[in-house]
């Protein structure tokens, strides 16, 4: 018998270990930070042995707003209704939210049965460039964090505090950098190590050329290729993927059940397919 349960700490990890089967590249340090976004925003559906065969996250980032990703089923259990029998039950997380989601293309229809709305693409770039560090680029610390928060939000349209608070904390395998003057933060980025390469997300800048140092400066800090998950509203940030020879790869659709607040961020990188 199928049964849907919140999902523990370690079942999130095991759930991105399905996402990596899956090609996703998740980062080797997601999970917590994942999990203290909204630890009962991450479900389950076990079989007779209360083994995971299917995964759904629905987290709560405001009391308006939510995001759901980490949706898979195992392959032995794809097409019984597994999947969207959790879907059901984890949709109900959101209590009246805003849900926001980044799917697949070819499922647009799919999420459009349950009432969410296309909002624009996102498109993964992915390659290798010179690293360069800069000198005007540094590490963040604690009292960067609410400046971070905000331009986030900003950028994004909602407010992520718990999430961010986690995501933002350097550690061995994640590292937020930023370009600050005399007149403020100017832009910043975090990148994360993942199983192949490394991520850069969330990444917001004033202009292409601060963009770009932060890239350089982030592409030396993990060996192997970078990738960025960019709106199609970024089109600066698109253009200036271009130019460093990043390849375009999959594509994702953002869509949203409720109201939302587009981005209109024009360099600006998600912090993650997953969580929003």
């Amino acid at each position: 018998m199928i049964k849907f349960k919140n999902a523990s700490l370690s079942e999130v990890s095991t759930i991105l270990g399905w996402a990596a089967k899956e090609g996703w590249n998740p980062g080797i340090d997601d999970a917590a930070a994942f999990f203290q976004a909204d630890p009962n925003g991450f479900f389950v559906a076990t079989n007779d042995k209360n083994e995971p065969v299917a995964a759904i996250s629905v987290v709560n980032h405001t009391a308006d707003f939510a995001f759901l990703g980490l949706y898979i089923v195992c392959p032995d259990w794809r097409g019984k209704g597994t999947g969207y029998g959790l879907w059901q039950h984890a949709i109900g997380h959101a209590a009246g939210r805003t849900i926001g989601l980044d799917g697949v293309e070819a499922q647009q229809s799919n999420y459009a049965i349950s009432g969410f709305r296309y909002a624009g693409g996102t498109t993964r770039f992915t390659g290798q460039i010179p690293a360069a560090r800069s000198g005007e680029i540094s590490l963040a610390s604690d009292q960067d964090l609410a400046d971070l928060i905000t331009s986030e939000a900003a950028a994004s349209g909602v407010e992520k505090n718990q999430y961010l608070r986690a995501w933002f904390l350097n550690s061995p395998n994640r590292t937020t950098i930023i370009y600050r003057t005399q007149d403020g933060l100017e832009g910043f980025c975090t990148v994360r190590k993942c199983g192949l390469g490394s991520k850069i997300g969330p990444l917001i800048a004033r202009n292409a050329s601060i963009a770009q140092q932060l890239i350089a400066h982030a592409a030396a800090l993990f060996e192997g290729p970078i990738t960025l998950d960019v709106p199609e509203s970024a089109i600066g940030l698109s253009a200036l993927c271009q130019r460093l020879g990043l390849q375009p790869g999959f594509k994702t659709a953002r869509m949203y059940k409720g109201p939302f607040l587009p981005s209109s961020a024009e360099f600006f990188a998600v912090t993650s397919l997953e969580l929003g």
